[in-house]
């Protein structure tokens, strides 16, 4: 293991979910310059970084990892970038898969290119446990076959190979890390478990998909954070490692327990035509990145509940984001979905 010293980051995506999580973490731990860098579509929300930016170091530059221009001017002077911009809801990749392609695949090209010219440190590429498929017994390691089901996570395995190429062909510094289902403040309310505590807070059911007995292994986004950090410093380029929080649920028990937080009854859950592919479930082996010293450190339960009671008391913070966008999305995914029996 070579430890490389890394002062300066751009976090790409840095407006959204995780990016901003990792953001903070890497103000908190002293970095000398931190850079967000988000296109600011419906995901990346200036909100979500506006107590860093009075912070020493701390600057946010809007623009597209599809624009050349933007990329070179936003990395002038930064030893590496991490990023995090991607389209990732797989809902929304059913209904126009040709973004994701671009921002996921091309958009990392672009990444590579700049981080090849101008020799950065260290380039660490935020992918998914998605693009393994789906696995009904065991977990996956990191050396096992891709086998992604849906537009969302083939984009995700196109912009992974495309670093494996660069880094063979150019010795570009890269890695990847593949993160599992992860969960905070400040999440969207596209995915599941803000969606559906922010749906019984305005007195709405949560739609569940199917039977509702999918898998996810859930990971706090303060663990994800730290995780990455650590590969960003301790990493091996050309290396692969898994992030798991080794908190595997179904998505009917996470329903519940958002009930049972905002003290509603059952019949707030409602059963719907499932996701066409849906895969049943996932489950990472995280050996690999335990061995460099990462362990995830907020307790599943209580980290689940204290997330929904973030969005029960900042209603101020998702309010305005279930509204226009959000709305025809909504409608779209769920409007013509039937409702089924469990």
């Amino acid at each position: 293991m070579t430890e490389t010293t890394i002062r300066s980051v751009v976090v790409t995506g840095g407006a959204g979910f995780i990016g901003s999580t990792f953001a903070r973490l890497l103000v908190e731990r002293g970095y000398e310059q931190v850079r967000v860098f988000d296109k600011l579509t419906y995901a990346g929300n200036p909100a979500n970084i506006d107590d860093l930016r009075s912070c020493p170091g701390f600057s946010f530059v809007q623009g597209d990892i599809c624009n050349r221009d933007d990329v070179e001017r936003a990395c002038e002077g930064f030893d590496a970038i991490v990023n995090f911009a991607a389209e990732t809801h797989v809902d929304r990749s059913l209904m126009d898969p040709g973004e994701f392609i671009t921002t996921d695949v091309y958009g990392v090209f672009v990444l590579l290119e700049v981080v090849r010219e101008r020799g950065l440190k260290r380039f660490v590429h935020v992918s998914t446990d998605e693009v393994y498929g789906q696995v009904s017994d065991g977990s996956w390691v990191e050396t096992d076959p891709l086998a992604p089901r849906n537009p969302y996570s083939a984009s995700k395995a196109g912009g992974e190979l495309m670093l494996g190429a660069y880094v063979a062909t150019h010795g570009v510094p890269a890695l990847i890390s593949r993160g599992s289902n992860t969960y905070g403040p400040y999440q969207y309310p596209e995915k599941f478990l803000p969606l559906a505590a922010t749906n019984v807070l305005d007195g709405q059911p949560i739609p569940v998909y199917g039977d509702g007995l999918q898998v996810r292994d859930w990971l706090h986004a303060d663990d994800h954070a730290a995780a990455i950090e650590l590969l960003l410093c301790k990493g091996t380029v050309g290396e692969i490692y898994n992030i798991a929080g080794s908190n595997e649920r179904r998505n009917i028990d996470i329903a519940r327990i958002i009930l049972d937080e905002l003290d509603v009854p059952e019949d707030m859950l409602k059963h719907v035509t499932d996701r066409k592919g849906h895969d049943r479930r996932y489950s990472m082996d995280c050996t690999k990145i335990t061995k460099l010293g990462w362990a995830p450190s907020v307790d599943f339960e209580s980290g689940l509940r204290e997330t929904i009671r973030w969005y029960r008391d900042h209603r101020e913070w998702w309010e305005p984001l279930k509204s226009g966008e959000f709305g025809e999305y909504y409608r779209r995914n769920y409007g013509g979905r039937e409702v089924v029996e469990a």
